[in-house]
This record gives structure tokens, C-alpha cells and sequence, in this order.
């Protein structure tokens, strides 16, 4: 073979060959991800209305990436087979979650008793509270968020789906702090499924001053930020780090994000290299964290 001469220490395939046994994809030294069920480095999920095969697929090829499977839009109210895929969820350690305004239409048209009862009977072990779409009234979020928290795993948003309504950090900060004291498990940071309000500009450039004010007054563990686009992804990964709570995850996406985390993308690859073993592991610091 004319040219360049072989690299030493790469060997022949034939001589490595394990007599035909899958070889795990464990010899690189990655970032390690915090094991289920987690409080940090969450992947929230968005079900637009997926075919039950098609989660199905999605849980069996990234369901130990994935946190929440949240049912946006109400579309578990118009959807079949809504019980098959939250056993599936299950099934997968993978909580399903109602997308919040559906609470809040129950909540406006006194049809709370008739939406726990359907939440519970479906097998939903968690609820998105929000007040995106509809001004509930004071204390009347918090007091939602105490009620359902007895006996679901809530998550509150903050902010407003609407794009010309103001984006103020203390604002967000403050009814951050009042749903966590009520007893939610996490807030979630309006991006909306576009991800062009609150988090972001029109054009979905990150607010980075809002995020930067929010992270000095709310743990970041128990934000968990919308980010539905590849690009809003890499940012919060890069910034905040591997274990940054992302939502409104689209189902292609997921292994792709979990890639990021792990360091296997040319955006995060630093966070690799500095790993004992690498050529690069006295690298300095990556990103901005």
C-alpha cells in the first residue's frame, strides 16, 4: 500500500474480533450522567400525538435517556390508546405528564373533580400547572400545586405563550420561589414548543441575561428549561453543563441531546477530552462553566 504508513498501536480487525459477541460501547471515558430517576440532568419529552408504535419505538430505543413524556396541546383528551402509552412510559421508568392547559381549562370551567378522576384512571403520575394561556387569579396556581402535589408529581411553569406579553427575570423568579414552596417538583421556564417567547427571542436567540438573573435566585436543578430546538440545546448544554434540565424535547431529538451530554459532539467533545485517559485531559475549562 503506497502512502502514508499505518498508525502504530491500531490494530487489524481480525485480530481484535471477540468471536462474534456484540462489544458494548463502553471504553471511552465520557461525562457520567446521574442515573433514573433524576433530579438532575432531566430530558422532558413532548408527545404531539404520537402512534403508540412509534413511542413504543422511541422508549425502547431511548428510554433510559428520557425523564417525562409530557402529552402537550390536550392531546391526550383527543387521543386513543392514551393508557397503553402511559403503561408503556411505565414500563420504561419514564413519567407521563399533562400538558398544563388542559388544567387550566378545567380549572376556569370547575371540572377539577372530573380531571383528577380521568388523570388517575389513565395511570398519569404527574401534572404540568401553568397559567401560559389563562390568568387563573391570585394564589389560585399555588394552591393548585399544593392540592395536586399530595398525590402527583408537579411541575409549574412560569411565564406566558404569549409573545408580546413582558419577560421580567424577577418576575419568573419570584413565582418560581412561590411554586416551589408550594410543593412543586420542578418549574419549567416557558420556551413554548416554537421556542420563540420567554426563554427566547422571535427569532429563538437565547435570553441570556434572563437565564443568567434567574440561576442567581432559583437552583438550577429545579428549573427545567424549554428547549426545542437542536441549537437552544447545545447552548444550555455548553453553559450550564451536562446536567442542565431540558423540556419540550422533540422524540427525534433525544439522542441527539444525550450525545451532547456525553461529550460525543464536536459542540461538547471538550467536555470528553478533559476526561482521565485523554491526550487532552489537561485541557482548561470548556464553555463558559
Amino acid at each position: 500500500m503506497d502512502g502514508a504508513r499505518a498508525l502504530p498501536g491500531v490494530p487489524r480487525r481480525e485480530a481484535v474480533r471477540n468471536g462474534g459477541e456484540l462489544a458494548l460501547a463502553d471504553f471511552l471515558a465520557l461525562p457520567e450522567r446521574t442515573a433514573k430517576p433524576r433530579r438532575r440532568g432531566v430530558t422532558h419529552v413532548i408527545d404531539r400525538g404520537l402512534p403508540i408504535a412509534t413511542l413504543e419505538s422511541l422508549l425502547d430505543l431511548a428510554g433510559a435517556h428520557i425523564d417525562f413524556v409530557k402529552f402537550g396541546w390536550g392531546t391526550a383528551y383527543v387521543s386513543r390508546h392514551i393508557r397503553a402509552k402511559v403503561v408503556a412510559c411505565s414500563e420504561a421508568r419514564v413519567r407521563c405528564c399533562l400538558g398544563g392547559t388542559l388544567l387550566e381549562l378545567a380549572t376556569v370551567q370547575g371540572k377539577l373533580r372530573e380531571f383528577v378522576r380521568w388523570a388517575d384512571s389513565l395511570g398519569f403520575d404527574a401534572v404540568e400547572v401553568s397559567e401560559g394561556t389563562v390568568d387563573l387569579g391570585p394564589g389560585i396556581k399555588e394552591g393548585l400545586i399544593a392540592a395536586l402535589a399530595r398525590d402527583f408529581c408537579v411541575l409549574a411553569e412560569v411565564g406566558s405563550k404569549d409573545s408580546t406579553a413582558p419577560v421580567r427575570a424577577a418576575t419568573w423568579a419570584v413565582q418560581m420561589t412561590r411554586d416551589l414552596d408550594a410543593g412543586a417538583s420542578f418549574v419549567i421556564a416557558e420556551g413554548r414548543e416554537s421556542g420563540t417567547v420567554g426563554l427566547y427571542g422571535p427569532d429563538g436567540t437565547v435570553r441570556e441575561g434572563l437565564i443568567g438573573m434567574l440561576l442567581t435566585l432559583v437552583s438550577a436543578e429545579r428549573i427545567i428549561f424549554e428547549a426545542p430546538s437542536g441549537a437552544q440545546q447545545k447552548w444550555f448544554v455548553r453553559h450550564l453543563g451536562i446536567d442542565v434540565n431540558l423540556g419540550n424535547v422533540t422524540p427525534d431529538d433525544v439522542i441527539a441531546l444525550e450525545t451532547l451530554r456525553r461529550g460525543l459532539r464536536s459542540d461538547t467533545a471538550g467536555l470528553a477530552m478533559r476526561r482521565q485517559g485523554s491526550r487532552l485531559d489537561t485541557a482548561g475549562p470548556y464553555g463558559t462553566c
